[in-house]
């Protein structure tokens, strides 16, 4: 099959429009805090406007993230964020010391980049004056503005990037418009890896990451055996290779190595935490991943790979890098986003081979 470098890459003409109402700089107080998703994907697609919420902040206000517990090591390592406050429950009210630490925060303006009515109501309890989100889930009467978007189709690529929709609404309060550039992420200094994954790390062969899980099921993830493929073709060229995931994804790591040399091939799927995996990412030569957050996270990190697509959409979620390739063969039957393949078939990855794989990273170190 042919395959291109990331043309499902965000067209920035896709950007949804609004009326451009700034928020006066008299009125920003403190700065903007910014309500993340709670997936690590999700999260890593709000990058390119959190980078432009602080371009639009004055040098003396903060950008602020309100996330869950585990994902506030990823926003500490952005460049553009100035605090983060970790949620101990992220599917739950706010307690009263997350609610203090927040009304304390001052800010002038809440952005969602969730679509929660109980977050809406929660950060309004916290006194923040403004607030801007998707129109979703009965809550705008709760935003000083909303913004409407159109709901996700079955079956057809769905346009815009999800990452355009959340430009499209910082757009809307005066930030400029995304260059295509990402955050920096640094690893926090003050949380060193493990001397086992700084050995890896600091390994002079080049190194291959593999991301054969995808949290959301089944009918997202690549064969085992065909990442175990694409891994001995990597170890037999004289490189090392490891798979990583998290804590539920031990399994398919492990599949994906079965039979591999150990010293070669190793299982990292929980045994990275998230400053741990931003250095692996930064390091890797290739990364072979399903879609799923290590995919979003290796793209922003700027390492180069080739994404394996079958039931959910590119256009809609794919990596925001033009280091990667993408591939995929749509069926009849999708994207169909379920978690589990309802024909029983996985058509859209039986069209997609090792060898596509092998490809298409050929075609990366050219």
């Amino acid at each position: 099959m042919s395959a291109e470098y990331n043309i499902y890459f965000p067209d920035l003409n896709e950007i949804p429009s609004f009326p451009v109402i700034p928020i006066p700089e008299k009125e920003l107080r403190d700065g903007f805090l910014v309500r993340s998703p709670n997936w690590l994907g999700d999260a890593v697609m709000t990058f390119p406007a959190l980078r432009q919420l602080r371009k639009l902040l004055p040098a003396h206000c903060g950008l602020m993230v309100v996330c869950p517990k585990g994902l506030a090591p990823l926003f500490r390592a952005l460049d553009c964020v100035d605090k983060v406050i970790p949620l101990a429950d992220a599917h739950a009210f706010m307690s009263a010391e997350e609610r203090l630490e927040t009304a304390e925060a001052n800010a002038g303006a809440a952005f969602f980049f969730n679509n929660s009515f109980r977050d809406a109501l929660s950060l309004k309890r916290c006194g923040i004056p403004r607030m801007y989100g998707a129109a979703a889930r009965f809550r705008s009467l709760l935003l000083t503005r909303s913004y409407p978007f159109e709901k996700r189709l079955d079956h057809v690529l769905n346009h815009p990037h999800q990452a355009l929709k959340y430009l499209g609404m910082v757009q809307a309060s005066g930030a400029p418009v995304w260059d295509g550039e990402m955050p920096v992420l640094t690893p926090d200094p003050l949380s060193p890896p493990c001397e086992f994954i700084r050995g890896i790390a600091e390994q002079e062969k080049r190194l291959l990451l593999l991301a054969p899980g995808a949290a959301y099921g089944d009918a997202k993830r690549f064969e085992p055996e065909k990442f175990r493929t694409v891994a001995k073709w990597w170890i037999d060229r004289g490189g090392i290779a490891a798979a990583l995931g998290g804590p539920n994804e031990v399994g398919p790591a492990s599949e994906a190595l079965q039979g591999l040399p150990e010293k070669q091939a190793m299982n990292l799927a929980g045994r990275t935490n998230i400053d741990e995996l931003i250095l692996l990412l930064k390091r890797a030569d290739l990364c072979v991943a399903n879609d799923s957050g290590v995919m979003h996270l290796a793209a922003a990190a700027g390492a180069p790979g080739v994404a394996v697509f079958g039931s959910t959409d590119p256009v809609a979620t794919g990596p925001l890098s033009r280091k990667w390739i993408v591939l995929y063969q749509q069926q009849k039957c999708s994207p169909c986003f379920r978690r589990i393949c309802p024909e029983g078939t996985r058509a859209c990855f039986g069209a997609l081979t090792a060898e596509d794989v092998i490809s298409a990273a050929e075609r990366l170190e050219k």
